[in-house]
Protein backbone atom coordinates (compact mmCIF):
# COMPACT_ATOMS: atom_id res chain seq x y z
CA UNK A 1 0.00 0.00 0.00
CA UNK A 2 1.28 3.72 -0.59
CA UNK A 3 -0.10 6.76 1.00
CA UNK A 4 0.74 9.98 -0.53
CA UNK A 5 1.33 12.64 2.26
CA UNK A 6 0.78 15.79 1.32
CA UNK A 7 2.35 18.79 2.95
CA UNK A 8 3.59 22.58 3.59
CA UNK A 9 6.06 22.08 6.21
CA UNK A 10 6.68 18.78 8.93
CA UNK A 11 5.72 19.67 12.38
CA UNK A 12 5.01 17.95 15.45
CA UNK A 13 1.77 16.71 14.41
CA UNK A 14 3.32 15.56 10.91
CA UNK A 15 6.85 13.94 12.53
CA UNK A 16 3.68 11.79 14.87
CA UNK A 17 1.59 10.50 11.56
CA UNK A 18 4.78 9.96 9.48
CA UNK A 19 6.32 7.97 12.61
CA UNK A 20 2.58 6.18 12.92
CA UNK A 21 2.81 5.61 8.90
CA UNK A 22 6.31 4.09 9.14
CA UNK A 23 5.25 1.32 12.13
CA UNK A 24 2.49 -0.29 9.33
CA UNK A 25 5.08 -0.90 6.68
CA UNK A 26 3.43 0.99 4.47
CA UNK A 27 5.08 3.27 1.74
CA UNK A 28 5.24 7.05 2.24
CA UNK A 29 5.37 9.14 -0.97
CA UNK A 30 5.76 12.55 0.74
CA UNK A 31 4.31 15.82 -1.62
CA UNK A 32 5.09 19.25 -0.85
CA UNK A 33 2.52 21.26 -2.07
CA UNK A 34 5.51 24.29 -2.56
CA UNK A 35 7.52 22.19 -4.65
CA UNK A 36 5.18 20.03 -6.61
CA UNK A 37 3.01 20.75 -10.31
CA UNK A 38 0.00 18.79 -11.25
CA UNK A 39 -1.18 18.00 -14.45
CA UNK A 40 -5.17 17.71 -14.07
CA UNK A 41 -5.34 15.46 -16.83
CA UNK A 42 -2.63 12.82 -15.86
CA UNK A 43 -1.82 11.14 -12.99
CA UNK A 44 1.81 10.86 -12.07
CA UNK A 45 1.65 10.01 -8.83
CA UNK A 46 0.87 5.93 -7.86
CA UNK A 47 -0.88 6.01 -4.33
CA UNK A 48 -3.90 4.32 -2.57
CA UNK A 49 -4.58 7.64 -0.62
CA UNK A 50 -3.59 11.07 -0.55
CA UNK A 51 -3.40 12.33 3.38
CA UNK A 52 -3.74 16.15 3.00
CA UNK A 53 -1.79 18.23 5.89
CA UNK A 54 -1.23 21.36 4.03
CA UNK A 55 -0.73 24.61 6.00
CA UNK A 56 -2.56 26.86 3.23
CA UNK A 57 -6.19 25.85 3.16
CA UNK A 58 -6.20 27.05 -0.90
CA UNK A 59 -3.45 24.65 -2.06
CA UNK A 60 -5.25 21.93 -0.15
CA UNK A 61 -8.16 22.54 -1.21
CA UNK A 62 -6.81 22.64 -4.86
CA UNK A 63 -4.38 19.38 -4.79
CA UNK A 64 -7.19 17.61 -3.37
CA UNK A 65 -9.52 18.15 -5.87
CA UNK A 66 -6.96 16.91 -8.00
CA UNK A 67 -6.23 13.96 -6.64
CA UNK A 68 -10.20 13.30 -6.53
CA UNK A 69 -10.57 14.03 -10.03
CA UNK A 70 -7.31 11.02 -10.63
CA UNK A 71 -9.59 8.83 -9.13
CA UNK A 72 -7.85 8.89 -5.65
CA UNK A 73 -9.55 9.30 -1.98
CA UNK A 74 -8.48 12.12 -0.16
CA UNK A 75 -8.55 12.34 3.51
CA UNK A 76 -10.20 14.24 4.18
CA UNK A 77 -12.48 14.90 1.28
CA UNK A 78 -12.13 18.43 -0.69
CA UNK A 79 -15.76 19.21 -0.01
CA UNK A 80 -15.10 18.17 3.87
CA UNK A 81 -12.25 21.03 3.71
CA UNK A 82 -14.63 23.56 1.56
CA UNK A 83 -17.18 23.63 4.30
CA UNK A 84 -14.66 23.68 7.24
CA UNK A 85 -11.81 25.96 5.41
CA UNK A 86 -14.05 28.96 5.25
CA UNK A 87 -16.11 29.71 8.27
CA UNK A 88 -19.29 31.28 6.44
CA UNK A 89 -20.11 28.15 4.82
CA UNK A 90 -19.57 26.12 8.58
CA UNK A 91 -21.68 28.38 10.34
CA UNK A 92 -24.58 27.84 7.56
CA UNK A 93 -24.25 24.12 7.94
CA UNK A 94 -24.63 24.53 10.97
CA UNK A 95 -27.58 26.51 11.34
CA UNK A 96 -29.42 24.51 8.96
CA UNK A 97 -28.96 21.18 10.37
CA UNK A 98 -30.01 23.01 13.70
CA UNK A 99 -27.03 22.26 15.42
CA UNK A 100 -26.05 25.02 18.37
CA UNK A 101 -23.80 27.69 17.19
CA UNK A 102 -23.28 31.46 17.88
CA UNK A 103 -25.01 33.69 15.82
CA UNK A 104 -23.59 35.47 12.84
CA UNK A 105 -24.29 38.47 10.08
CA UNK A 106 -22.41 38.79 7.17
CA UNK A 107 -22.11 41.88 5.55
CA UNK A 108 -20.14 43.42 2.22
CA UNK A 109 -19.58 46.99 2.97
CA UNK A 110 -17.77 48.97 5.81
CA UNK A 111 -21.20 51.01 5.89
CA UNK A 112 -23.20 48.15 6.53
CA UNK A 113 -20.97 45.97 8.15
CA UNK A 114 -20.67 49.04 11.17
CA UNK A 115 -24.51 48.43 10.99
CA UNK A 116 -24.30 45.08 11.31
CA UNK A 117 -21.84 45.25 14.53
CA UNK A 118 -24.44 48.05 16.00
CA UNK A 119 -27.43 45.17 15.18
CA UNK A 120 -25.41 42.18 16.84
CA UNK A 121 -24.26 44.62 19.30
CA UNK A 122 -21.44 45.27 21.91
CA UNK A 123 -19.29 42.85 22.93
CA UNK A 124 -19.20 41.25 18.96
CA UNK A 125 -16.36 39.13 17.13
CA UNK A 126 -15.06 40.15 13.55
CA UNK A 127 -13.50 37.49 12.14
CA UNK A 128 -11.86 36.60 8.20
CA UNK A 129 -13.97 33.66 6.88
CA UNK A 130 -10.69 31.86 6.06
CA UNK A 131 -8.04 31.70 8.56
CA UNK A 132 -6.82 29.14 11.53
CA UNK A 133 -4.83 30.27 14.74
CA UNK A 134 -7.27 33.38 15.86
CA UNK A 135 -4.90 35.50 13.32
CA UNK A 136 -6.62 38.51 12.58
CA UNK A 137 -9.75 37.70 14.72
CA UNK A 138 -11.42 40.87 16.89
CA UNK A 139 -13.06 41.43 19.64
CA UNK A 140 -15.42 44.75 19.42
CA UNK A 141 -16.20 46.36 22.29
CA UNK A 142 -18.07 49.61 21.18
CA UNK A 143 -18.91 51.80 18.08
CA UNK A 144 -14.93 53.41 18.45
CA UNK A 145 -13.39 49.55 18.21
CA UNK A 146 -15.88 48.82 15.76
CA UNK A 147 -14.99 51.88 13.04
CA UNK A 148 -11.27 51.01 13.77
CA UNK A 149 -10.91 48.33 13.13
CA UNK A 150 -13.53 48.10 9.71
CA UNK A 151 -11.05 51.02 8.81
CA UNK A 152 -8.52 48.99 8.95
CA UNK A 153 -10.03 46.55 6.95
CA UNK A 154 -11.09 48.73 4.72
CA UNK A 155 -7.26 50.36 4.17
CA UNK A 156 -5.97 46.26 3.65
CA UNK A 157 -7.59 45.61 0.84
CA UNK A 158 -8.00 42.47 -0.72
CA UNK A 159 -10.72 40.06 -1.17
CA UNK A 160 -10.41 38.87 2.30
CA UNK A 161 -10.94 42.17 3.92
CA UNK A 162 -14.02 42.87 2.03
CA UNK A 163 -16.28 40.36 3.38
CA UNK A 164 -17.20 40.86 7.35
CA UNK A 165 -17.86 37.61 9.42
CA UNK A 166 -19.24 39.17 12.51
CA UNK A 167 -19.68 36.50 14.91
CA UNK A 168 -21.86 36.89 18.56
CA UNK A 169 -19.38 37.00 21.50
CA UNK A 170 -19.95 34.09 23.70
CA UNK A 171 -18.89 34.77 27.08
CA UNK A 172 -16.78 31.21 28.25
CA UNK A 173 -15.55 30.25 32.02
CA UNK A 174 -12.06 31.08 31.59
CA UNK A 175 -11.93 27.78 28.47
CA UNK A 176 -13.23 26.27 25.39
CA UNK A 177 -13.07 23.07 24.25
CA UNK A 178 -11.65 21.21 21.47
CA UNK A 179 -13.17 17.82 20.80
CA UNK A 180 -11.66 15.19 18.13
CA UNK A 181 -14.08 13.27 15.78
CA UNK A 182 -12.45 10.41 13.76
CA UNK A 183 -14.65 8.45 11.25
CA UNK A 184 -18.19 9.50 13.34
CA UNK A 185 -16.15 8.52 17.15
CA UNK A 186 -15.44 11.27 19.37
CA UNK A 187 -12.10 9.90 20.45
CA UNK A 188 -11.46 12.41 22.87
CA UNK A 189 -11.55 16.01 23.93
CA UNK A 190 -9.36 18.61 25.76
CA UNK A 191 -10.14 22.07 27.59
CA UNK A 192 -7.95 25.04 26.72
CA UNK A 193 -7.76 27.34 29.23
CA UNK A 194 -6.16 31.38 29.07
CA UNK A 195 -7.03 34.31 30.73
CA UNK A 196 -7.15 35.62 27.24
CA UNK A 197 -10.44 35.94 25.71
CA UNK A 198 -9.03 33.59 22.61
CA UNK A 199 -7.71 30.51 24.29
CA UNK A 200 -6.14 28.61 21.75
CA UNK A 201 -2.97 26.68 22.29
CA UNK A 202 -1.34 28.05 19.64
CA UNK A 203 -1.98 31.58 21.36
CA UNK A 204 -0.79 30.16 25.00
CA UNK A 205 -4.16 28.11 26.10
CA UNK A 206 -3.39 25.25 28.41
CA UNK A 207 -4.30 21.75 27.34
CA UNK A 208 -6.01 19.68 29.78
CA UNK A 209 -8.31 16.30 29.72
CA UNK A 210 -12.05 17.04 29.66
CA UNK A 211 -14.24 14.08 29.37
CA UNK A 212 -16.28 13.14 26.75
CA UNK A 213 -19.66 13.29 28.35
CA UNK A 214 -23.32 12.10 26.56
CA UNK A 215 -23.96 15.92 25.71
CA UNK A 216 -20.63 16.54 24.09
CA UNK A 217 -20.11 13.02 22.12
CA UNK A 218 -23.73 13.78 20.56
CA UNK A 219 -23.11 17.43 19.32
CA UNK A 220 -19.99 16.79 18.25
CA UNK A 221 -21.11 13.67 16.18
CA UNK A 222 -23.60 15.82 14.38
CA UNK A 223 -21.28 18.60 13.95
CA UNK A 224 -18.90 16.36 12.23
CA UNK A 225 -21.65 14.50 10.17
CA UNK A 226 -23.24 18.24 8.49
CA UNK A 227 -19.74 18.93 6.86
CA UNK A 228 -18.88 15.00 5.56
CA UNK A 229 -17.42 12.99 8.41
CA UNK A 230 -13.59 11.94 8.46
CA UNK A 231 -10.92 13.47 10.56
CA UNK A 232 -11.71 16.68 12.17
CA UNK A 233 -11.68 18.83 15.53
CA UNK A 234 -14.54 20.54 16.97
CA UNK A 235 -14.18 23.72 18.87
CA UNK A 236 -16.91 24.10 21.33
CA UNK A 237 -18.22 26.88 24.44
CA UNK A 238 -19.76 26.03 26.92
CA UNK A 239 -23.00 28.21 27.86
CA UNK A 240 -26.08 28.17 30.26
CA UNK A 241 -27.95 26.86 27.57
CA UNK A 242 -25.47 24.07 26.77
CA UNK A 243 -22.60 23.31 24.07
CA UNK A 244 -22.22 25.18 21.34
CA UNK A 245 -20.00 24.81 17.97
CA UNK A 246 -17.82 27.51 17.20
CA UNK A 247 -15.57 25.94 14.26
CA UNK A 248 -14.95 22.72 12.86
CA UNK A 249 -11.17 22.05 11.49
CA UNK A 250 -10.29 19.42 9.05
CA UNK A 251 -6.10 19.75 9.17
CA UNK A 252 -6.25 20.13 12.97
CA UNK A 253 -3.06 20.48 15.25
CA UNK A 254 -3.07 18.01 17.97
CA UNK A 255 -0.11 18.01 19.55
CA UNK A 256 -0.74 19.52 22.80
CA UNK A 257 -3.72 16.85 22.64
CA UNK A 258 -2.32 13.22 23.29
CA UNK A 259 -0.48 13.64 26.71
CA UNK A 260 -3.33 15.71 28.62
CA UNK A 261 -5.90 12.80 27.10
CA UNK A 262 -3.62 9.87 27.11
CA UNK A 263 -4.94 9.21 23.70
CA UNK A 264 -2.91 8.21 20.62
CA UNK A 265 -4.82 10.42 18.31
CA UNK A 266 -2.22 10.00 15.12
CA UNK A 267 -2.98 6.15 15.57
CA UNK A 268 -6.90 6.69 15.52
CA UNK A 269 -6.10 9.07 12.70
CA UNK A 270 -3.65 6.43 10.61
CA UNK A 271 -6.10 3.56 11.07
CA UNK A 272 -8.79 6.16 9.54
CA UNK A 273 -6.49 6.83 6.55
CA UNK A 274 -5.61 2.97 6.15
CA UNK A 275 -9.21 1.89 6.28
CA UNK A 276 -10.08 4.72 3.20
CA UNK A 277 -7.04 3.41 0.96
CA UNK A 278 -8.99 -0.44 1.42
CA UNK A 279 -12.37 1.09 1.16
CA UNK A 280 -11.07 3.05 -1.96
CA UNK A 281 -13.41 6.11 -1.16
CA UNK A 282 -13.65 8.60 2.45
Amino acid sequence: MKVGFLYSIIRPEEKLLLQELRKRNVEVVKIDDGSEFFDISKNNFKIDVLLERSVSYSRGLYISKIFEGYGIPVVNRSAVSENCGDKFVTSRILTENKIPTPKVIMAFTPETALEAVEKMGYPCVIKPVVGSWARLVSKITDRHSAEAVIEHKKVLGGVQHSVFYIQEYVEKPGRDIRAFVVDGKTICAIYRSSEHWITNTARGGKASNCPVTKELDEICRKAAKAVGGGILAIDLFETKKGLVVNEVNHTMEFRNSITATGVNIPEKMIDYVLKVAKNGKD
